[in-house]
């Protein structure tokens, strides 16, 4: 796993403040300040629910659904044959078969733990489960020299899981009668912890961080109270604890890039931006931990833990999440997945209606309001009945005002993972970036084989109202060729997927070469499965509900590692298109300026202006006029000065007004690809749709170097044939400047992508740098300024506003203001900000 020697941890409680989290629980542990009881209590709880809330009729078909599940398993039993525990389930050689085993018996011991049901507290099937759990590990798990083979997380996580909510649920019974049990599992965990150290937590191994560290340690709490281990529950708690931890990329604690970083980034796997599938894991964990330890302890100190949450939903999930949707950019490899979007939110929305009982109470009502504005959720999908009955008593409190925890206008920069959104009603812009700190992309285990420009620039224009499940999912990128993603800017070649490259294996596979390239080692990680790009600039400012964002289009980790000799020969890399980007995000539109763009190696590059798909009975129009003011048709070869895309059937437009000129292909075409081209474990679902793509082609002769146009949702004819008058104006679109203003906000933006000082309208940046400069108020009379330094790197960054002279109304920490001859200096001190704004008011 790449970890780049800038990211680095820091608590967000600062240090001393974590300390004081994990101390008094340590403390506790010493004085038998656990009650292993209640730890075992909460949790059957929080999994089977309680004689009361399993009385309440909206928790009905989830109690249903697990007691026929578990009858299901039972039969499964019944209908076992030799060496088989459950019938059809071959064991031996396949670990997921072996996860599923364990998942089966966990299945029918939750069934006899809930009050109420039909098998609650049904003698003769829990110790079928303990028999289960016995002839597993004599057969299959017991032999550690012959386990540990297919995926590190089965082992580590994945069994220990089932395993370890088993023993938690039938613990009276494996008490009573089969004692020995339980430790010989604990034992036998213990020794799979193969990433830890010593059979524990290792907080230095890259394996045990972000939510997989949730997950070992949340099983190793409930390891510790059904074996009575005081060490071990205080121990795993203190180790969760590290995750509250806010990763400061300039204090490194045990190499971990994985977390929480100030500007609510989330990365996983040391350089992935993944708030929408680990974050989301992460999240249900340490709530779960929080119900878990709820009264189980007297220790002082974790009161602040909750609140630490809080903030990842209000300013790390909340924007990602658009009418209930979990945005593409922040989901890695899982937008192959069949079931993400809708479903992923769900989770999310489990976890804050529970995270409601433990946080103040105006964070607590700020919750409840955002559960009653997010779309009814699938209950069904919810691990725990008590949080069924808790969410739909919120839903059906009157008293509770439904609302967002996003503002209705709201721009963020989540530099520290290279994504960008911009919210707006009636539509939502995400942006997925890259850079030498984040990859471009997450390709693994069969998922997402064609991931190779999703951190290019890919972008993601969501409209209100819509069922996104019909324009995006992993239906998007089914149906739309991976060189045509909107807003990528392509070589025109052909790519091979890894099964294709390397004879149907999921990985490459060389552990004789000195980078020792097996399934899980770092060398693939680096170079297969989520190699960072090359280029130093990607991030971007934000001024209020306005923003700018860039990046330097580069070529990825296994390409220069190639090109350097340091690769195998039968390792296949390929080379990028080069691209200078910037994205001007306002009201109305967003605005994409693209420069000094070349295929590289004599090849052409095509940049996609969108891609967009509808069902085939769909009623779509698409129009357009050239710039000498004629009709513009499909099929033509004229330059449009705008077009509109239009969705009669959705009642959906999206316009595109072009503020250069230059040949655009835009076609509308019937696909068919089956479900399986991005996901080898996708079902072989064949999905139509039609899909609308509008490019601009840019010829290997370097004849079209550059390119601007602006998105506009939900856009009229009328609108669009409005922006021949303005009120944008393109100030500069090179490779050292990118810049654009705005008449009727007062407002002009850039990026400065090179050195020295460079002219920006009235501006004079000295770059690299990303300004936002907006007059407003009699005359321009109060003037506000954002600046941030997108490669990281820099120590400052100034900008000189001429004209007549400014005087400080209020700034940021590290900016200051002064008059010079011919204006007013502001100089902002980036210096370890990582890319974060820092802004300043003027008069």
């Amino acid at each position: 796993m790449p970890q780049p020697s800038r990211r680095q941890v820091l608590s967000l409680l600062p240090a001393a403040g974590l300390l004081a989290v994990a101390g008094p629980l340590r403390a506790a542990a010493a004085a038998g300040g656990f009650d292993h009881a209640r730890l075992i209590a909460n949790t059957v709880a929080m999994l089977a629910g309680t004689p009361e809330v399993n009385a309440r009729p909206e928790v009905a078909a989830k109690l249903a659904a697990v007691l026929a599940t578990a009858r299901q398993r039972l039969a499964a039993m019944d209908r076992a044959g030799a060496g088989e525990l459950f019938a059809g389930l071959a064991l031996g050689s396949d670990d997921v078969n072996l996860r599923l085993a364990f998942q089966y018996l966990y299945e029918i011991a939750l069934a006899t733990r809930v009050p109420g049901g039909g098998l609650a507290d049904d003698a003769a099937a829990q110790r079928r489960v303990a028999d289960g759990l016995l002839w597993l590990h004599e057969r299959y798990y017991g032999d550690q020299a012959k386990g540990y083979y297919g995926n590190w997380h089965t082992w580590e996580i994945g069994i220990p899981t089932h395993v370890t909510r088993t023993l938690a649920l039938l613990a009276e019974r494996l008490r009573a009668e089969r004692p020995e049990l339980t430790a010989t599992y604990v034992a036998s965990m213990d020794a799979y912890l193969r990433n830890g150290k010593n059979g524990d937590v290792d907080l230095d191994s890259r394996f045990h961080t972000g939510a997989n560290l949730a997950d070992i340690t949340a099983n190793r709490i409930l390891q510790g109270a059904v074996s009575g281990d005081d060490a071990r529950v205080a121990k795993a708690v203190a180790d969760q604890s590290t995750v509250f931890a806010t990763v400061d990329p300039y204090a490194l604690q045990h190499g971990v890039t994985d977390g929480y970083y100030t500007d609510g980034s989330f990365i996983q796997h040391g350089s992935v931006a993944y708030t929408g599938s680990y974050g989301r894991a992460l999240l249900t964990r340490v709530v779960q931990t929080l119900k878990t330890l709820d009264g189980a302890t007297a220790a002082a100190g974790a009161e602040d833990l909750p609140g630490v949450v809080y903030r990842w939903v209000a300013d790390g999930f909340a924007p990602l999440i658009f009418e209930g949707w979990m945005m593409e950019i922040v989901k890695g490899r899982a937008v192959s997945r069949t079931n993400t979007g809708y479903t992923d939110v769900g989770v999310v929305v489990e976890a804050v209606a529970d995270l409601a009982d433990h946080v103040p109470a105006e964070q607590a009502l700020a919750l409840k309001k955002y559960v009653k504005h997010l779309p009814a959720a699938d209950t069904a999908a919810f691990v725990s009945p008590v949080s069924i009955a808790r969410y739909a008593a919120i839903r059906a409190d009157a008293s509770i005002q439904a609302a967002d925890l996003n503002p209705p206008e709201r721009s963020v920069a989540f530099n520290a993972m290279d994504r960008t959104v911009h919210r707006r009603p009636g539509y939502a812009f995400a942006l997925a970036r890259s850079s030498e700190r984040v990859s471009k992309y997450e390709y693994m285990s069969g998922e997402n084989l064609m991931p190779w420009f999703q951190g290019d620039g890919a972008y993601y224009l969501y409209l209100a109202g819509e069922d996104q499940r019909a324009v995006f999912g992993v239906d998007y990128f089914t149906a739309v060729s991976p060189y045509r993603l909107a807003g990528v800017t392509a070589p025109v070649e052909e790519r091979r997927t890894v099964p294709e490259l390397y004879g149907g294996r999921l990985w490459y596979d060389n552990p004789d070469h000195p980078l020792n390239f097996t399934a899980s080692s770092e060398s693939q990680n680096a170079y297969v499965y989520f190699p960072v790009a090359g280029n130093a600039f990607s991030g971007g400012a934000t001024l209020g509900a306005y923003g700018v964002a860039g990046m330097v289009q580069s070529d990825d980790a296994a390409w220069a590692a190639k090109q350097a000799g340091l690769l195998p020969d039968d390792f296949v890399a390929y080379r990028n298109a080069r691209a200078t980007k910037s994205w001007f995000l306002l009201d109305d539109e967003i605005v994409v300026l693209v420069s000094d763009v070349s295929g590289q190696s004599g090849r052409a590059a095509v940049t996609t202006v969108d891609s967009r798909l509808a069902a085939p009975a769909d009623a779509v129009a698409l129009t357009g006029e050239t710039w000498t003011g004629s009709p513009w048709r499909p099929g033509t070869t004229g330059e449009p000065r705008w077009l509109r895309y239009a969705n009669a059937t959705r009642g959906t437009a999206v316009g595109y007004a072009f503020l250069s000129r230059q040949p655009v292909s835009a076609v509308l075409e019937t696909v068919t690809r089956s479900r399986r081209v991005v996901r080898t474990s996708n079902p072989d679902t064949p999905v139509t749709k039609n899909v609308f793509t509008a490019s601009v082609t840019h010829p290997a002769s370097g004849a079209l170097p550059a390119l601007a146009y602006a998105l506009v949702p939900n856009a009229t004819e009328a609108g669009l044939r409005a922006y021949a008058k303005g009120p944008l104006t393109v100030l500069a679109n090179d490779r050292h400047v990118q810049a654009i203003e705005h008449k009727g906000l007062g407002l002009i933006a850039a990026n400065v992508f090179t050195a020295g000082p460079r002219h920006v309208g009235r501006l004079l940046v000295d770059g690299p740098a990303a300004v936002v400069v907006r007059s407003s108020g009699s005359s321009g009379s109060r003037v506000s300024v954002a600046l941030a330094d997108p490669t990281t790197r820099r120590d400052r960054v100034t900008v000189l506003l001429r004209g007549r002279s400014l005087r400080l109304d209020r700034a940021d920490e590290g900016v200051t203001v002064r008059r010079v001859p011919g204006g007013t200096l502001v100089e902002a001190v980036t210096r370890r900000t990582y890319g974060r704004t820092l802004a300043a008011t003027l008069r």
